[in-house]
C-alpha cells in the first residue's frame, strides 16, 4: 500500500488537537494545536542532531500540508 506523507486527524476525546501523521523517514506524529512531538523512530546521538536541525522544516511542512487541506474543505 502507498501511504501518502501526510494525514489529517482528530480524535473526539481531544477535541483542541489537531494531529498530523508524517508516514514517511523520520516517522512523527504531531499536535498542532502544542506542536508536541510523537517520533516512531529511535535515533543514534549522530540521528538525533540531524533531526533536531531538520525540526523546524518537518513541522513547517506538516503545518503547510494543514493549511491546505482545510482551504480544500473551504473552497
Amino acid at each position: 500500500m502507498q501511504l501518502p506523507k501526510f494525514i489529517l486527524g482528530d480524535n473526539t476525546d481531544y477535541p483542541d488537537a489537531i494531529y498530523i501523521v508524517h508516514t514517511e523517514f523520520p516517522r512523527f506524529i504531531i499536535n498542532l494545536e502544542n506542536d508536541e512531538v510523537e517520533w516512531f523512530e529511535e535515533f543514534d546521538d549522530h540521528d538525533q542532531k540531524e533531526i533536531e536541525n531538520e525540526m523546524e522544516n518537518l513541522v513547517q511542512l506538516a503545518t503547510d500540508f494543514y493549511d491546505r487541506e482545510v482551504k480544500r474543505y473551504d473552497g
